[in-house]
């Protein structure tokens, strides 16, 4: 803080807390919600994992942390894919199946980032889950990922999620022209105050979105996209019939 010039009161007006709970984060070590935690980041020009190292001690990716922090607070999460299966509803044998291809990581890394995969998952299992609506399109169910058995087994496991109430798993038929959504793959989360998060990712790395007007954006994609997909019922038909195709 003294190396950015922000005192403790600069800095709670910039971040939108009261001075008294940034005065609480040095004087007794309290971790800031996840959310804040990214704006007193960019306020001081600091890493978060620098400043608050506790909740960084993840198997995640190192990139990737500040996002699955959020994750796991969020009441509601909206995620479109064009080309792979979502990471929440992957099965193991799909995720490691994924991050070996191509041998570009060490298996150790595909082990520790599979194993942090799957220990997200865990959120949709919890007393509150959020709301997922999971967008793909039908070339995601028709594209071999690790063999058919694996394909066999992680389109079964989107049949079963998608029985449960807190969970949508919709498909654009392959038929579908092209839409706003095949630009790439993106992320829009809801925190338990209203905010309106989104992450987006990349062939190195992603970023947790934070500006209203690029929030705005995406939310406008998200209604083209989900104005492409099938009903949650037809949609879970159409996995049923493309999962016969791998058995």
């Amino acid at each position: 803080m003294a190396e950015a010039g922000e005192t403790v009161e600069s800095l709670a007006e910039k971040v939108r807390v009261d001075p008294k709970t940034a005065a609480r984060w040095l004087a007794s070590g309290r971790i800031p919600h996840p959310r804040t935690r990214i704006a007193v980041a960019h306020v001081l020009s600091r890493d978060a994992a620098d400043l608050w190292p506790e909740p960084f001690r993840r198997r995640d990716l190192p990139w990737f942390r500040p996002w699955a922090e959020l994750e796991q607070d969020a009441t509601a999460i909206r995620w479109y894919e064009p080309l792979l299966v979502p990471g929440l509803l992957q099965t193991e044998g799909y995720a490691r199946a994924v991050l070996n291809t191509g041998g570009l990581l060490a298996p150790s890394e595909v082990d520790q980032i599979v194993a942090g995969r799957l220990d997200r998952q865990a959120v949709l299992c919890r007393d509150v889950p959020p709301q997922l609506v999971a967008v793909i399109d039908e070339v995601v169910l028709r594209r071999l990922v690790g063999g058919r058995a694996v394909m066999a087994g992680q389109l079964a496991r989107l049949m079963a999620l998608a029985e449960w109430e807190h969970v949508q798993v919709r498909v654009i038929p392959a038929e579908s022209p092209w839409h706003t959504g095949l630009a790439g793959p993106f992320v829009l989360g809801r925190l338990p105050d209203g905010t309106e998060l989104a992450y987006l990712d990349n062939q190195l790395r992603g970023q947790v979105v934070t500006d209203p007007i690029d929030i705005a954006n995406l939310g406008r994609r998200w209604e083209s996209v989900t104005g492409e997909a099938l009903p949650q019922r037809r949609s879970t038909e159409l996995i049923r019939e493309v999962a016969e195709t791998w058995t």
